[in-house]
């Protein structure tokens, strides 16, 4: 499968207001094929933001280099191709939506019928149809966000490129947001976002990429780290031993037991003996591991 961001040992570096230089991004590599959906994480300040700025070519990188496509990161034929979410969006704000999606559009070269008749059908899609004609200086953040979500999405763009993107939105918006990149991706759409939103990033992205202070610490397949963070327990009386299966056992007030195993087969393993053992089994639950919790250690971890 081929890439449509490649980054080779990015460094950006800026200038405080005192003159000293702060380095943003440290060395950082890494690649998001065609057709994923890749969640972009970080504490505040860990160069996430640096990161897509250089993909749109808003900022200069020191040195190291960025692809879109095969193409130089912020050259024409680059960012043609991308539909970008800044994490503060302005729009003008004696403009309606339908007048800011429209300049946006022409800025892009699309004209007439067909460019009005995808405003209006995305206008509909993020909800905000009822509102096209109103300033955007009345509307709310939440809004305002979906205008912006809209204008990412002029043109059908091979690859949207989204900071905080769930920013200001209810829960209503985020899942109505969910469905709409969930619908891209099924059209060839490749998605590459930062978020504070664990549950969004859980339920959206094929892969995560996990930066801080400016430097990579991993990169993780969500599908694999949910069953690692997966535990299983089970619930029992009887007298079976859990040697050799588990540490993780402890007697309860009414005198049953539970135990808890990192893998399925560890489980099932402690089923089998306890119905040779003649044990009881009382439940048998799988709780998924919270994302929030590997975030935070796996950051203190680098830090």
């Amino acid at each position: 499968m081929s890439s449509a961001i490649e980054v080779k040992d990015l460094y950006v570096q800026y200038k405080t207001k005192k003159g000293e230089k702060l380095d943003a991004v440290k060395g950082l590599t890494f690649d998001v094929k065609q057709g994923e959906i890749v969640g972009f994480l970080g504490p505040n300040g860990a160069g996430k933001s640096s990161t897509l700025k250089a993909l749109m070519g808003f900022v200069e990188a020191k040195s190291g280099e960025a692809t879109i496509f095969g193409e130089t990161a912020g050259t024409p034929d680059a960012r043609k191709r991308i539909g970008y979410l800044p994490e503060v969006a302005m729009y003008y704000p004696f403009l309606t939506p339908m007048e800011t999606l429209t300049m946006y559009g022409e800025l892009q070269g699309m004209r007439g019928k067909l460019l009005r008749n995808e405003i209006e059908d995305l206008l509909e899609v993020v909800g905000i149809a009822h509102a096209k004609n109103k300033l955007n200086r009345s509307m709310s953040k939440g809004m305002l966000q979906r205008v912006g979500i809209a204008q990412s999405l002029l043109g059908n763009p091979e690859l949207l490129v989204l900071d905080e993107v769930t920013s200001g939105l209810d829960p209503v918006g985020r899942k109505e947001l969910r469905n709409i990149l969930k619908k891209r991706q099924e059209q060839g759409t490749t998605l590459f976002f930062s978020s504070h939103e664990l549950a969004e990033v859980d339920m959206l992205c094929d892969r995560i990429l996990l930066i801080h202070k400016g430097k990579f610490v991993e990169e993780r397949d969500m599908h694999e780290l949910k069953a690692t963070l997966r535990n299983f327990y089970v619930t029992y009386r009887g007298d079976a031993s859990m040697l050799g299966l588990t540490d993780a056992w402890n007697e309860n007030p009414d005198g049953t037991k539970t135990a808890r195993f990192e893998a399925k087969d560890g489980l099932v393993s402690a089923i089998t003996r306890l119905q040779e053992k003649g044990g009881q089994i009382l439940d048998v639950v799988s709780q998924e591991g919270s994302l929030e919790d590997y975030f935070i250690d796996t950051v203190e971890a680098a830090a």
